[in-house]
């Protein structure tokens, strides 16, 4: 299965139950993809605004890291209105806000910017 087939099944699962687990599939996935199969993903079908901008973020940095244009669809999902942090806890927001690679920002989402790091 090439990289676009498996983006496409992977974000059809997003809306199945927890996308926790598939968000960190899509992001392996991502992570080992080639430039020129990242500008062939097609738009996921998400109807969740949150996680529509989760996944168009980490096609975003995906493909900043491959140093590729990311596909058009990215930029046609608004960022969201409300920020979004990854922990509840106050005290992390300054580091969040910080650390947050930059694709995520631009759509309202702070995350570590160790996303992807495994231990």
């Amino acid at each position: 299965m090439n990289t676009p087939e498996a983006f496409r099944r992977l974000t059809e699962q997003l809306g199945e139950g927890k996308p926790t687990f598939v968000l960190a599939e899509l992001n392996d996935l991502l992570t080992e993809a080639a430039g020129d199969q990242l500008e062939l993903l097609e738009a996921p079908m998400v109807s969740d605004a949150y996680l529509a901008n989760y996944v168009a973020a980490m096609v975003e940095l995906a493909a900043h890291r491959r140093e590729v244009c990311p596909p058009s669809w990215t930029s046609n999902i608004a960022p969201l209105r409300e920020p979004v942090f990854a922990a509840p806890w106050l005290s992390l927001r300054a580091h969040l806000l910080l650390e947050s690679p930059v694709p995520f920002r631009r759509r309202n989402i702070f995350i570590d910017s160790s996303l992807g790091a495994r231990v």
